[in-house]
Parts: structure tokens; sequence; C-alpha cells
């Protein structure tokens, strides 16, 4: 083979400035995740509204907030191995329109049980979509700017959760909450035919499985763009895979350390985060405050965590992304002592809350950026899908952890203080990560 005419496709793309394909992929991943994220949230929007229509209690209805989430964890755990087989965009294109038609379809639903089955059936394509999405903007944006142009994709998540809340507010009056599933399936599915048609194939994806040197040629030049010479081979600075099991490559001796932390760290960190989001607002109430303050208190907690995605994500693209991240849920642990300790009559009470926000749902989001970089392109997507699926079962725990405490009689500031605890974890967790990383040679 000529020397000349082989092209280091990881090379390239780190090599050239994003291009306005590039930005439009970006746009068009943040889109998606924001769609992810308006179908995650709406059932507790509509949750006062069903409960009410049909006349069960909070506690009946819980199965129907579980669904969704045990979806979730399971849709991610099986779409990594699918989409490492068979593409990206491919499972991303079939993710979007499953979580769009399911969650039309939970709108006529008639009573609990039907309900709990159609959003547990939304979770697996929203538990799908969100791993594949991150995968494959890693492989195409440069990977000096990688984690700042993910974390901004994942703010998309938190734009989503919040267009849900205004838009249940100004649908529920007048048309139900029937209306408000079929808007959020809707979107996704008048989008799709835009993904199909603008969202391209990872050409790393290409490349690793053989494919005609015509087809990655032409992909590369449409979206990276650059000079690609004719008859050119294709190839990635990379660590090999051996074999075909790609779950089981996850815990191989080249990445069983690394594996295990981010597993260890993104279940810590989500059963904080959801205990935090889900339940602050009833502690806060119960601890004196009225319930529209409670509610604000914790909006402060999301919009902390949007600035705080941003920012580490900055913060990673200059110094080392291991030292980011533990750092950052270091400080979201001192954090949530402070909050624990002020009490919800301070004056600082929502600064804190807002920058207990800001570390740890910035550091969740610098995991997402962080984790498509410890594995080769065989594997990545296995690897991103598998960390946020055993994660989602942190996110479980910690909901169902917060009613446990409360029903236990434990108070606001024993609740909060108590997840200190995995906030360390986490940070502890992601320390082993960079140790394990160095096992492994240079990946894309």
């Amino acid at each position: 083979m000529n020397m000349a005419h082989t092209l280091d496709v990881r090379a390239h793309i780190n090599g050239r400035k994003m291009s306005g394909y590039q930005w439009l992929l970006l746009f068009l991943c943040f889109l998606i995740i924001t769609t992810d994220g308006i179908d995650v949230a709406i059932m507790g929007f509509l949750a006062p509204a069903i409960t009410k229509e049909w006349g069960i209690s909070k506690a009946a209805f819980g199965v129907v907030m579980s669904a969704a989430p045990i979806g979730l964890a399971i849709g991610a755990l099986m779409i990594g191995p699918l989409s490492d087989r068979y593409g990206r965009k491919r499972l991303l294109m079939v993710a979007v329109a499953w979580f769009g038609l399911f969650s039309v379809l939970a709108s006529q639903a008639n009573d609990v049980v039907s309900l709990s089955a159609l959003r547990f059936l939304t979770g697996l394509g929203l538990g799908a979509a969100m791993p594949n999405t991150t995968t494959l903007l890693s492989e195409y944006v440069p990977e000096a700017r990688r984690s700042t142009l993910l974390a901004i994709m994942f703010t998309g998540f938190n734009l989503g959760s919040a267009l849900v809340g205004f838009g249940a507010a100004a649908l529920l009056p007048q048309y139900g909450w029937r209306m408000v599933l079929v808007v959020g399936g809707a979107i996704p599915l008048a989008c799709l035919p835009f993904y199909i048609f603008l969202v391209p194939e990872s050409v790393r994806f290409l490349v690793v499985n053989k494919y005609p040197a015509a087809r990655i040629a032409a992909t590369l030049k449409r979206v990276v763009g650059g000079e690609v010479p004719a008859g050119a081979a294709f190839t990635i600075s990379e660590q090999k895979v051996e074999g075909k099991a790609k779950v089981g490559a996850l815990l191989a001796p080249a990445f069983r350390g690394i594996t295990l932390s981010l597993w260890a760290t993104y279940f810590m960190g989500l059963l904080v985060i959801y205990l935090l989001s889900g339940w602050l607002p009833t502690l806060i109430k119960e601890a004196g405050l009225p319930i529209e303050r409670a509610a604000n208190i914790t909006a402060m907690f999301q919009l902390g965590g949007t600035v705080g995605a941003l920012f580490v994500g900055w913060l990673m693209d200059r110094w080392t992304p291991n030292k980011v991240i533990a750092a950052t849920y270091v400080g979201g642990a001192a954090f949530i002592l402070t909050v624990a300790s002020s009490g919800v009559e301070s004056a600082s009470f929502g600064i804190l809350v807002l920058l207990a926000g800001f570390c740890m749902s910035g550091a969740q989001t610098g995991l997402n950026a962080f984790a498509p970089q410890c594995y080769p392109t065989a594997v990545r997507a296995t690897g991103v899908s598998w960390m946020q699926g055993i994660g989602r079962f942190g996110s479980i725990f910690g909901s169902a952890a917060g009613g446990i405490l409360l029903s236990l009689g434990w108070g606001f500031s024993a609740v909060i203080a108590i997840l200190a605890i995995p906030a360390t974890l986490a940070a502890l967790s992601i320390v082993f990560t960079r140790f394990a990383a160095r096992a492994v040679p240079a990946t894309a």
C-alpha cells in the first residue's frame, strides 16, 4: 500500500477547523437531545391532571412514573452493541421514531397499566437515543473541542425539560394532558425526515467496519471537508479490539478499570441528581417554605446545572478532564453539605442550591463528554451506552431512596447531607479512571 495515499480519519478531523456541516450536525444532535428531554420530563407535569381525572392516588401513579426510567436503562444497555454492529445513524433514527411514536400512543391510554406499558416502551427509545447521539457527535468533532461541543449538545436536555413545562402550562387548561403527550411525540416525528436526510453515518464507524472507500471519501468530504486524495485508503490511529463480544470487551483487561470506574461514577452522580431534583420541592415545603418558592428554588438547581455543564466542558478541553470532573464532584459534595446546614430560611439558600446544581450536573455532563474518548470506535457506542444504562439504575435508586428516607422520618438536613457521600464516591471513582486509562493506548 502506498502510504502517501493512506488517510488517517482521526488526524484529518482533528487537523481542521469545524466545517459548516459539523456545526449543522451539532445543531441536529442538540435538537434530538432537546426532544429527548421533553419526553423524559413530560410525565412529571402531567401527573396531577391524570391522577385527578382517573381518581387515583399519587402512590398508585408511582408505577407510571417509574416505567420510563426503567425503559431508559434497558434501552441504553441494548442500543450500544447494536450501534457498534449496525451503525450509529440507523439505530439513532429508529430510537427517535420509537420514542416519538410511543409518546403519541401513550395519549390514548385509559388506565395505569396501559399507560405504564406505553411509558416503558417510550423509555426504551429515549434511553437508546442519548448514547447514540453522544457517540455520533463525538466521532465527528475535533478532540481539542469535543468536551465543550458535547456539553453544548447536552444543554438541550435541560432546555427540553424546561420547554415541556411551559408547553404543559399552555396546553393543559384548554386541551388536556393527552394533547401534551401528542405534541411531545409529534415534534420528534416531524423532525425525523430532516434527520434521515441530513445526519451522516459516523465516518469512523465506516472505516472500522471496512465500508467501500468511495463511501468513506464522500462522507468525509461532505461533513468535514478538506482534500481527500483519489483512491485513498482510510485508517484510524487507535487501539484495536479483538473479537466481536462488544459488552465483553468492556470488561477485558485493557478496559476493565475504565469501565468499572465510569459505571460507579455515573451511578453515584445520577443517584444524587435525581434524589435532589425529584424530592427537593417536597423537602423544602416540609421545612416550612410555600410550594411556589420551593419550585423556584428547585429550578435554580436545574439552571445551575446548565451553566455548570458549559463551564465544565470548556475547562475539560483546557485541563486534564478527569481532574476537572473529580474536582467538580468534590465541589458538589461541599455545596450539598452547605445547603444541608444553612437552612431553608437562609438568604443564601437559593444561591447554594444553584451552586450545588452547577457542580453536580456540570460534572455529570462532563462525564458524558469524557466517556467517548475512553473507548476506540469498535466499542465506543457500547461503552457510552452501558455507562448511561448502569447509571440509570442510580437514578431509579435515588428517586426511590428519597421517598424511603422521608417515610422513615428523616428531615431536610439529614436527607440532603447524606448525599455528600455518593458525590464524594463519584469523585474518587473518576480519579481511578485516570489511572486505569494510562494502560490504554491513545483512542479516538
